[in-house]
């Protein structure tokens, strides 16, 4: 089993730059409508079908597509929603995340349930990101 999250974004494009640029993941986008990405990590993504390291999965709130219902677009997104990504460069992933002007929501700081760093972001549509050191690595 693995995750496959999905938010929803008003601007799909802004929101995979955004990621892109703070995770260094890749985007799988193509076509023309901007309504959906799949952003994956490059050092896991190969081919048809076979391991893709999928991270996150971004969608507009107007496209309907085949599914029902992804959120109503009138209340505030990701309210009780928290996005983690544990990094494998916590420190240059910091930095990225102060070169894309995030708002910091909480600085780094340590967290001892897993006696690693973190730091809280909000992204472009209101989502908390938090950035995550490996646990153990509290240096």
């Amino acid at each position: 089993m693995r995750a496959q999250p999905l938010i929803v974004c008003r601007d799909v494009a802004a929101s995979a730059r955004f990621y892109c640029q703070l995770l260094g993941c890749k985007s799988t986008h193509s076509g023309e409508k901007y309504e959906y990405d799949r952003l994956v990590d490059p050092k896991l993504h190969h081919t048809q079908w076979g391991t893709d390291g999928l991270i996150l999965q971004l969608h507009t709130w107007e496209a309907d597509h085949h599914h029902g219902h992804l959120g109503d677009p009138k209340l505030p997104p990701g309210n009780g929603v928290m996005l983690w990504f544990e990094v494998d460069d916590f420190d240059a992933a910091v930095e990225r995340a102060r070169a894309l002007k995030a708002k910091v929501v909480l600085d780094v700081h340590h967290n001892p349930n897993a006696d690693h760093r973190e730091l809280w972001l909000e992204d472009l549509d209101g989502y908390t990101v938090v950035l995550a050191s490996h646990d153990g690595e509290s240096a």
